[in-house]
């Protein structure tokens, strides 16, 4: 049994891998790969006499574990530097704006339709109001350097505000009082741990030599996140400082002795430690993609309840992100990057939570399911604007990450290591 498992979980990641090579060429987001294979997989074992049991305990542990992965390579895409203050703003304030009006607008619906109390229907709305940077960074490598940037910063921003303010609201007492009072005041407790826990972590990666040094730093910073876990803090606040601290050192190393740890080889070690977050997510995203297309059930799909679920979800995503993109960027703008707001790996980790936590319909599975592939699939409407130069020939106004514009084959900076590395999606 050891050596078959080794050679199916080796066997499995090829394919993987051999699947996002071919995505990245046609253009078609490799989760809508990955999920088919796993929604095919489920009728051809069945056929055979092969259950995987053990699928369904499999699939929350790994998703979050993906999901600190994907908060931190979020933190590490964002650049802390006065000349990329607009494009932050910017970025920010789009998406906030978006995951504001979905969540109101989606949890209205869960309100009257499924009477769901209020904190119930914000939680359930905020697992669908969230942009997966996992699946828009590296499907967006089709676009100029100046959007694929502004798709970076804002999908990054929306994953970590999302979850930040849906496990706030999931460690509340159910109530909308106490809902505020652990967004607010258990915010601020998690916020000092997490900043005094971030730095002991960054600390660590400054003064540790030697070839071992990330492993150390990945299972403190997993302890840590289990630990405020338990402890019902926000944890992931201080996944989102320790990227933010290890990509913008000088933020403590103003002050001695701190000043005296850093090295010349710190950006080399970085450097390292982002791709091999980058391989990480790689290897997780696809195992749960794939187990998650497994998991669901087919019969769920035929559900009409289902689909009229899922078209609701589409129409509020893309019908405010147009307005919201012709008023802060001009109508150019809302041509291609409309098509940008994918649902993925956190949608998915974040329904599970939410249906663990209280009892939902069974066909809600199959509309996070339909969510998910067709907020993916729409982004080929982007790239067949973008190959057709309909609109961006305009050159749309997007915010400048500097006074001077980006080179035409330009550096993206650091906020692009992971779509020129392949992405993670």
């Amino acid at each position: 049994m050891t050596y078959p498992t080794i050679l199916s979980a080796s066997v499995f990641l090829l394919i993987v891998f051999a699947v996002e090579r071919l995505c990245r060429r046609s253009g078609v987001p490799s989760v809508i790969v990955l999920v088919a294979s796993g929604l095919l997989a489920r009728p051809l074992l069945d056929s055979v006499g092969v259950t995987l049991g053990w699928a369904g305990t499999l699939v929350p542990i790994i998703g979050t574990i993906g999901l600190v992965l994907i908060v931190l390579e979020g933190a590490l895409d964002i650049e802390l530097r006065r000349q990329r203050l607009r494009l932050i703003a910017a970025t920010f304030l789009l998406a906030t704006a978006g995951f504001v009006i979905a969540t109101l607008s989606f949890a209205l619906a869960a309100r009257w339709v499924l009477g769901l109390d209020v904190v119930q229907a914000i939680l359930l709305a905020t697992s669908v109001a969230v942009i997966s940077s996992a699946v828009a960074i590296p499907s967006c490598t089709f676009l100029p350097p100046k959007a694929r940037e502004f798709i970076t910063y804002e999908s990054s921003m929306s994953d970590i505000i999302g979850v930040l303010v849906f496990f706030s609201l999931l460690g509340s007492d159910g109530t909308l009082s106490g809902a505020l009072l652990a967004l607010l005041g258990g915010g601020v407790l998690s916020l000092l741990l997490s900043m005094l826990c971030a730095l002991v972590l960054m600390l660590l990666l400054l003064r540790v030599s030697g070839p071992i040094r990330f492993v150390p730093l990945l299972a403190g910073l997993f302890a840590l996140y289990a630990t405020g876990e338990l402890l019902h803090l926000s944890p992931l606040i201080m996944v989102l400082f320790l990227g933010l601290l290890l990509n913008k050192p000088s933020l403590v190393t103003r002050f001695r002795p701190v000043s005296l740890w850093i090295s010349r080889e710190y950006e080399t070690t970085l450097s390292e430690f982002r791709t091999l977050v980058v391989e990480l997510t790689f290897v997780v995203r696809g195992f749960f993609f794939v187990l998650f297309g497994y998991w669901t059930d087919l019969s769920d799909l035929t559900s009409s309840s289902a689909w009229l679920g899922a078209g609701l979800v589409l129409a509020v995503v893309y019908g405010s992100r147009f307005i919201m993109l012709r008023l802060m960027l001009g109508p150019a703008a809302a041509g291609p990057l409309m098509w940008i707001a994918p649902r993925g790996l956190i949608t998915v980790l974040l329904f599970l939570h939410v249906r663990e936590a209280f009892l939902l319909p069974s066909y809600l599975d199959a509309s996070i399911m339909l969510v998910v592939l067709a907020s993916s699939a729409l982004i080929l409407i982007a790239s067949y604007q973008v190959n057709r130069q309909v609109p961006l020939a305009a050159a749309p106004p997007l915010p400048a990450p500097d006074d001077e514009a980006l080179p035409a084959a330009g550096d993206a900076g650091g906020a692009q290591g992971r779509a020129e590395a392949g992405g993670h999606d």
